[in-house]
């Protein structure tokens, strides 16, 4: 019996370790698996099997678990949640592999009052046939849980009313012995010891270190040599950048203005080395001015897109006048058809959408009127509610005088009560001043002791310190010095001096210099050439612009035409504006009225005065956007397009 009461606690501890929302089943059975590995094959196999079933079937096990803490077990520990799991699991799904004479050996293993309770709850007929099966039945297919789980529980069910009743009498026979052994209590007398009065530490002193050496400024400052090198390259990229905007000035002059000055001539191309850069001087005056027609600034993929696009355009053109030559028919009369018919849905549509927008200011219009109408009633509403509010002023004012009286007999006791109290707490605090100026009386001299003896430590170590940097500062003897321009001699192949390697290592730079230098003209040259060939596009594209701009103006100038000679408007715009006149001279009448009747001082205009105010700018805007495009000759519209 104790082997198993040692595998079911196992079993009861690891299923207590897992927490469903952050572990899964695989990874905790693997963990345990590892944990377990001390134990015997046998109960490791056992503890292991219990425990995945437990997991596997753990929605099962705990409805039923849950309905007998709510029903039969309200005296229960939760602490024993794990174990009835595990006696569940072992009953409904163990019992035939088993046995039930070892099931029988695994319950008696455990506290009798607890699994005859959870027994008799769990074999009820009436509960396996009933609720049980509903719930399971839920999870798992009805007939599979039927045939696999209620009927063999169902057939064992005497054979654990047997041991049920074994179980009674053994819970029954502990009490009576327990309360045959029930002894009286003899008090005694504790044997208490006085404790000792805790001891100050006393503090440690700091050590005094000495002053160390203070690192040299050579430590935070670069090389000559490689201060002279940076200083190189800082010059000879400040020279590839001046060559490369002379070269842009000169060649890339394609959509910017010229200025008046001329470039300044190019210096010689020698070469400098470790020379300091020139500085640059400012001009002394500068002059800005705004153009009147500002250039577009276009980049070389811009230039080059939107000249194939005005290429395109040209052959599409020449194919037309070719297929016209050959015989082809022309679209003039049915295009002049179309546009017509397109300008007639345009003034439709025109129409339609300046009816929407006059419905929308009559609704606004209406809604002023109505949210007018409300007010009037809010004001008649707010005068009743203050006289209401009066009233129950008065109340509360007559409520709060007696509470005030009663607070003040109330805190009158209180102050009497509390002058006794001080004078208590007067004494003892006297009694515990003398007691701690005992202790630190007594602390002082341990104090001083303690000081002098670190003192004397300190004083032994400072001169063993100084004996060891005084050993340490001896001069010693360093290497030989090198000959740098002899050889190692070690017989290698092609072996040199140091001096040599230097002179051989400076030819080497030269020649990369030189390279460098014949790559970078190869570079310029090529960005003029393709400077020249987007000079050329761009100028083709202007010719194009010019063109294309033409052509927009005369089509505005048609445009304007046919649109001065449509005057008319549609009656049904005419009668929603008469409506909105006699909605608006209706508001402001009532608005009058309001004011009137209720003087008061300055107030911020209300809603409806801001919103109309806010139509009457938006209509007096589009009015002036409509004169400023009508004003507008054909040359602005063609800057635009």
């Amino acid at each position: 019996m104790a082997y198993y009461r040692k595998c079911i606690k196992a079993v009861i501890e690891q299923l207590s370790k897992f927490r469903p929302e952050k572990d899964s089943p695989e990874q905790f059975l693997e963990a345990e698996s590892l944990v377990l590995q001390t134990l015997s094959p046998l109960k490791r196999a056992f503890i292991l099997e219990v425990l995945s079933g437990c997991l596997e079937y753990q929605k099962l096990l705990k409805i039923v678990v849950d309905a007998f803490y709510v029903r039969d077990g309200q005296f229960c520990l939760w602490a024993d949640y794990s174990l009835f799991e595990v006696i569940c699991y072992l009953a409904t799904f163990q019992l035939e592999e088993l046995g039930f004479q070892l099931f029988c050996e695994i319950i008696k293993s455990q506290p009798p009052d607890k699994m005859r309770k959870f027994l008799g709850f769990f074999f009820n007929p009436l509960h396996l046939c009933s609720w049980i099966k509903d719930e399971w039945s839920l999870v798992y297919e009805t007939a599979h849980v039927k045939e696999n789980w209620i009927d063999p529980l169902m057939r064992w069910q005497p054979e654990v009313q047997e041991l049920i009743n074994e179980l009674e009498a053994v819970s029954a026979n502990r009490a009576h012995l327990t309360k045959a052994k029930a002894k009286v209590t003899e008090p005694k007398e504790f044997k208490l010891t006085a404790p000792r009065p805790r001891a100050i530490p006393v503090p440690e002193p700091v050590p005094v270190m000495a002053k160390p050496r203070p690192i040299p400024q050579s430590t935070y400052q670069l090389p000559k040599e490689q201060q002279l090198l940076e200083m190189t390259k800082r010059y000879n990229r400040w020279k590839a950048e001046e060559l490369l905007l002379k070269a842009n000035l000169e060649e890339l002059r394609c959509a910017m203005p010229r200025s008046r000055g001329e470039p300044p001539k190019q210096g010689s191309k020698k070469k400098l080395r470790f020379q300091v850069p020139p500085r640059i001087r400012r001009t002394p005056k500068l002059t800005f001015y705004r153009p009147d027609n500002v250039p577009v600034k276009l980049n070389a993929a811009a230039i080059l897109r939107e000249g194939a696009l005005y290429q395109r355009q040209v052959e599409k053109e020449l194919q037309r006048v070719d297929k016209l030559v050959d015989g082809a028919g022309d679209f003039s009369e049915f295009l002049e058809w179309q546009k017509k018919m397109q300008a007639k849905d345009r003034e439709e549509q025109l129409a339609v959408e300046e009816c929407r927008r006059l419905q929308g200011k009559l609704s606004h219009e209406e809604a002023i009127l109505a949210r007018q109408n409300l007010v009037q009633e809010n004001k008649q509403k707010a005068e009743q509610k203050k006289e209401e509010t009066v009233e129950l002023m008065q109340q509360y004012a007559e409520r709060r005088l007696q509470e005030e009286r009663s607070l003040k007999e109330l805190v009158e006791q209180v102050i009497e009560a509390q002058k006794n109290v001080k004078v208590a707490q007067t004494k003892l605090l006297k009694g515990r001043r003398q007691a701690a100026q005992e202790v630190i009386e007594e602390s002082r001299g341990l104090l001083e002791r303690r000081a002098q003896e670190a003192k004397e430590q300190q004083r032994q170590r400072c001169a063993l310190s100084s004996q060891l940097r005084a050993m340490e500062t001896r001069p010693t003897r360093k290497g030989k010095l090198v000959d740098l321009t002899q050889i190692p001699g070690y017989g290698l192949e092609g072996e040199m001096s140091i001096v040599e390697l230097r002179e051989r290592l400076a030819l080497l730079k030269e020649t990369q210099q030189r390279t460098q230098e014949e790559k970078r003209d190869q570079i310029i040259q090529g960005k003029r050439a393709r400077s020249q060939e987007l000079q050329d596009t761009v100028e083709r594209i202007s010719l194009c612009r010019a063109a294309m701009g033409r052509a927009a103006a005369l089509r505005w100038e048609e445009k304007k035409g046919a649109a001065a000679a449509r005057g008319s408007q549609d009656k049904r715009v005419l009668e929603l504006r008469r409506r909105i006149a006699e909605k608006a001279g209706e508001r402001q009448g009532k608005a009058a009225a309001l004011r009137v009747s209720a003087p008061r001082a300055a107030r911020p205009k209300p809603r409806a005065q801001l919103e109309a105010q806010h139509w009457l700018e938006l209509e007096q805007s589009r009015e002036r956007r409509l004169q400023a495009v009508q004003r507008e000759g054909p040359a602005r519209r063609l800057e635009a397009a």
